[in-house]
């Protein structure tokens, strides 16, 4: 089956597609189609549904498609639109170029807005056809530390440059946020292992119902459940594995570099043979339970930043987050923020996709720092370096789409009917003209 790459629990294929989202598997970058059923409002403000799945005979109507669709009956003599691409075919190609001075991947890529991919909700997605892979029959998780982020730099070149293989996955932690997910993560690690990403969804649905009627309550804490579910993970045992524990304490960065089948001998020689040999640096194989647990770690640090704030609430202001990507030849991925900025901060931490140089910052500023100023700094700093921002998590209503993006949206819906104000355009009708 295909699989995004997506870290959120309840994400769909649909919604990833619709916001370029993904990308935490090296070999498939985001999700990407030009294959896809979706309804719009044209320039006279008539709904259409505009079919460009490529696949003959799903009827006349938007009812007989549909319902044709649903039933998944569909011979595999009536598929068509094999010229169209499916997923981000030179993804691969791009990530190996560590010289590119451009990034990787990013929202607002024009090679990569097309009909319902990257759409953001400026038309209503049914339907879209992505491409299917192989299933690895093996894979390795090799654990990473250093004290000096050169030593990843010099190993993403080597991988990228002369692997056969490139990783199915790379994923960046810094001490911080370890740390941070270790304390403030430990439920839902806990509840993926236990519960899995199935049924966690409703559970989290009714924590959102709880929360909402707690905080209603003048004398009661806000956050109650959140609360609660700190709190009782902390009197539950270390459920993180001795090894990882162990290279938290001897390093300050980490990476876990997950191969498969020829790969992952390609890994093992060189990172015994070459990479390992500088001084200060380490690796280990991950046993069966230490790499479930360094994956589930990973996962859980997505939610830390907004749990810490959530539990300090009286001393912070409310979580800034973004998400970069850097150039691909960009050597000075690691942060350094100025002193004006780093006096006002409670807590910064940092994790990424490594081999594409897509990075998550989660900033925690002391209460009554201005974070319109300070993000507005933090843009300037980035911009300086050419980084494009957001990576993957799109503009929402939160980031100002530059004018390619600004154009498709424009194009997709003439009249400004979905979604309007996305990207922070213009709110009215047909964007404020005639």
């Amino acid at each position: 089956h295909s699989v995004i790459g997506s870290t959120t629990i309840g994400a769909t294929v649909v919604g990833g597609i619709a916001n370029n989202a993904g990308g935490a598997l090296c070999k498939r970058g985001s999700s990407y189609t030009e294959l896809s059923l979706f309804a719009q409002v044209d320039e006279d403000r008539k709904l259409k549904l505009v079919n460009h799945l490529g696949i003959k005979n799903l009827g006349q109507t938007p009812e007989e498609i549909f319902n044709r669709l649903e039933r998944g009956d569909i011979p595999i003599d009536d598929l068509e639109g094999m010229d169209k691409a499916a997923s981000d075919h030179e993804y691969q190609n791009r990530i190996r170029n560590t010289d590119a001075e451009f990034p990787n991947r990013y929202n607002a890529d024009p090679s990569r807005l097309y009909d319902v991919s990257g759409s953001a909700g400026k038309v209503a997605a049914f339907a879209v056809r992505v491409d299917t892979y192989p299933l690895p029959e093996k894979k390795q998780v090799f654990y990473l530390g250093t004290n000096d982020p050169t030593d990843f730099g010099n190993l993403r070149k080597h991988i990228l440059n002369n692997f056969k293989e490139i990783p199915e996955m790379c994923e960046y932690m810094n001490r911080g946020i370890f740390n941070t997910a270790n304390k403030y993560g430990k439920d839902v690690f806990l509840s993926i292992k236990h519960i899995g990403t199935k049924r966690l969804p409703k559970l989290y649905a009714i924590k959102s119902t709880l929360e909402y009627f707690f905080n209603k309550i003048p004398f009661l804490p806000k956050y109650l459940p959140d609360q609660f579910l700190y709190y009782l993970s902390r009197i539950l045992p270390q459920h993180l594995p001795k090894r990882l524990l162990d290279y938290r304490d001897q390093y300050e960065h980490y990476l876990i570099l997950c191969m498969s089948d020829s790969g992952i001998e390609e890994a093992r020689k060189y990172l015994k043979e070459e990479w390992s040999q500088s001084e200060d640096v380490s690796f280990f194989e991950c046993e069966e339970h230490e790499q479930e647990a360094a994956l589930l770690h990973r996962f859980a640090a997505a939610g830390a930043a907004i749990r810490y704030q959530n539990l300090h609430q009286r001393k912070t202001e409310e979580v800034l987050a973004l998400d970069i990507a850097l150039l691909g030849n960009d050597s000075d991925w690691v942060e350094n923020l100025p002193p004006e900025i780093k006096s006002d901060l409670d807590l910064s931490l940092y994790y990424g996709h490594f081999m594409c140089h897509v990075f998550h910052h989660d900033y925690i500023f002391k209460k009554g720092t201005n974070l319109k100023e300070v993000k507005e700094k933090l843009l300037k700093l980035l911009d300086a370096k050419s980084a494009k921002y957001p990576a993957e998590h799109n503009v929402g209503h939160m980031y100002k789409a530059d004018d390619t993006l600004r154009k498709f949206y424009e194009d997709l819906d003439p009249t400004n009917t979905f979604n309007p104000g996305i990207g922070l355009t213009n709110k009215k009708r047909r964007y404020g003209g005639p």
